[in-house]
Order: C-alpha cells, then structure tokens, then sequence
C-alpha cells in the first residue's frame, strides 16, 4: 500500500521560556542555563496510506495540532523524519491562510496563490466556493466581518474546491448548522473517491467512526495506537477516563 505520508521517529520541542528573555541571554552568552523545553511530539512513528481517512484524536494539549503542522511542513522535525507525497493543504482554523483585511473573493485568490494556483483557475473555482460556503452578499465584504462560522465555511469552500492531493484539516469540520455539517461531509468523502488523503482531527468521534478509516490516538506527545475507528475510540475513553 501507497503511503501519502511517512513520519518516523519525529520529535518536536517548543522553549517554555519568553522570548525576549531567552533572546537576551542568548546574547550575553548564558548557553549553560537549562532550557526547560517542552516536548510537543515525541518518538512519533504513523504512516498514512494515499487516499484513506485518518482521524486523530486527544486529549486538548496532546500534540495532535502540531502533528498537522508537522505534515504540512510548517514545524520541522527536531528528529526524525516527515516525507509527503503529494499537494498538501492545511485547514486549521477559521484564520488560518486566511486575510482578515480582504473579502472572501480576495482570499480565493490568495490562497489559491499560496498553492501555486493562478488567478484564472481560482476564478473558475469561484462559483462553486460561493455556493458551497453560503455566505452570500458578505463574500465581497472584508473577512473581519465574518462570524467564526463563516470564516469556517469560507475556508473549507476554498481548501475542498482546490481538490489537494492531501487535505489536513483540525477541528473545523463540525462547524456550523447540522445541513453545512452534512455538506462538509460529503465534499470530504467525494475528494477521498477522487483519490485524495485526508488527515482530520477532531473531537467529533460520531464523525470519526462515520468517514475515517483508522483512528490514532495521540497520548502526550506519543501515539498511543492506531487502528479501527471504534477501536481507537474506546481505548481513549479507557486510558482518559471519560465517558462515551
């Protein structure tokens, strides 16, 4: 089986210091005073095959964001390895590759820019990302406008309509009303058939057993384990202790 994404043995640490603090003593030559980093990822071995579902899940402060951003090739492995194949495109957030300063229609054109997209194609797109989102008038007004549900439903009408070879998407998947939901559902199983790969996290495990086909579970900064959707799920609510 064909692997989209290979990551193994990565490990990522963020400083717990200040900035400037750490900044100033790096200047006056402080070099043997404890970092007290903070292991984000460690030892993380997953593979994602071409054109499957993976779901990941966690608890908040897992590690599962910076997964995705390891993936897109936004966060460099401190060890360890990522190699993707394919035209990724992350969808985190309502802000996320998005201008607050530009109206829906501009923010087309700058994401699909970031993509390599030219203005042409993202033009040919338009109609499609207008209906999809169902923001109406608001399309042409600047994003700062936007509820969090529209900014949602803007950047998955854009990041869907691009048809990446992998889409990387956290959290936003459940936005809006129940039919938007339904509609987001849809367009993520339609771009798996057209052999796409989707990494998605969400908190969402009605969704995650519904369209995923493996489930990893990400356990302070380390995969847990990965497998059967069901699975997966009821070895988090296990070792966290909540209740399904």
């Amino acid at each position: 089986m064909t692997d989209a994404i290979k990551v193994e043995n990565a490990g990522l640490q963020f400083p717990r210091g200040r900035g400037l603090f750490r900044g100033i003593k790096s200047l006056l030559g402080f070099k043997g005073l404890p970092e007290n980093d903070f292991t984000a990822l460690e030892n993380i071995t997953l593979n994602v095959h071409k054109g499957e579902v993976l779901g990941v899940i966690g608890r908040n402060g897992s590690g599962k964001s910076t997964l995705l951003r390891l993936m897109a090739g936004i966060y460099q492995p401190d060890k360890g390895t990522v190699r993707v194949k394919g035209r990724t495109s992350l969808l985190a957030g309502v802000r996320v590759g998005l201008n607050e300063h530009l109206s829906g229609r501009e923010n087309v054109h700058l994401y699909g820019s970031i993509l390599g997209h030219k203005q042409e194609k993202m033009d040919q797109m338009m109609d499609d990302i207008i209906e999809f989102s169902e923001i109406g008038e608001f399309f042409d007004q600047p994003l700062r406008t936007y509820s969090s549900g529209m900014r949602a439903r803007l950047g998955i009408a854009i990041a869907s309509a691009v048809e990446p070879e992998i889409l990387l998407i956290d959290e936003v998947l459940g936005v809006g009303d129940p039919q938007f939901r339904e509609k987001s559902k849809e367009r993520i199983l339609s771009l798996v058939k057209s052999t796409s790969t989707v990494v998605l996290v969400s908190h969402s495990f009605a969704l995650m057993r519904e369209i995923c086909d493996r489930v990893a579970f990400i356990h302070e900064g380390k995969v847990h384990s990965v497998g059967d959707p069901t699975e997966s799920i009821r070895t988090y609510y296990e070792l966290t202790g909540k209740n399904n």
